[in-house]
């Protein structure tokens, strides 16, 4: 069940985040191209589900752009959207949920890894920041990794989508 969030657009928002070599801010209709490439890759979309559909892209085209806790995720070196990191407070989880995917050629050189770092960093330090959680598909390795990398612990184990999914929780 959804705990109550705060009435109208929150404090917090919006906001940029810098790391060494990122830049996470709101997302633009400028960035979309790229997000829609999130969205349609088959290997992105690989444990979540497969590529979006057309119907379903078209919606998020519309409502991404200066959602409160969405963030693009741009190379500093090449000011390329290279991902998309969203926080949802007040999840129907239990807290913060962070949620995260990024093209495969940002994959494997610790961008995904510095990036949630920086956003589970951020939202922990909002005033009545909630426990952080994430849930990922327990066959996803490598997201297992990146969230273990971060601090998250496993927990729960449910099955979403017809899919078992591990639910990781950040320790308090």
């Amino acid at each position: 069940m959804r705990s109550h969030p705060p009435a109208g657009e929150p404090p917090w928002w919006p906001a940029a985040l810098n790391t060494p070599r990122l830049l996470l801010r709101p997302v633009t209709a400028a960035d979309l191209p790229a997000i829609e490439r999130l969205w349609r890759d088959e290997r992105v979309r690989r444990h979540l589900g497969g590529p979006v559909s057309e119907d379903r892209i078209a919606i998020r085209r519309r409502r991404l752009p200066g959602t409160p806790g969405a963030f693009a995720v741009e190379q500093r070196a090449t000011s390329a959207v290279v991902g998309l990191v969203t926080v949802e407070p007040f999840s129907y989880r239990g807290g913060t949920e962070v949620s995260y995917t990024l093209l495969p050629d940002a994959w494997g050189c610790g961008l995904g890894r510095e990036a949630v770092a920086e956003v589970i960093r951020w939202a922990r330090s909002l005033p009545d920041a909630q426990p952080m959680v994430a849930v990922t598909q327990s066959a996803n390795t490598a997201s297992r990794s990146l969230l273990e990398a971060v601090g998250m612990r496993p927990g729960d184990e449910l099955v979403e989508y017809g899919e078992r999914q591990t639910v990781y929780r950040l320790p308090e």
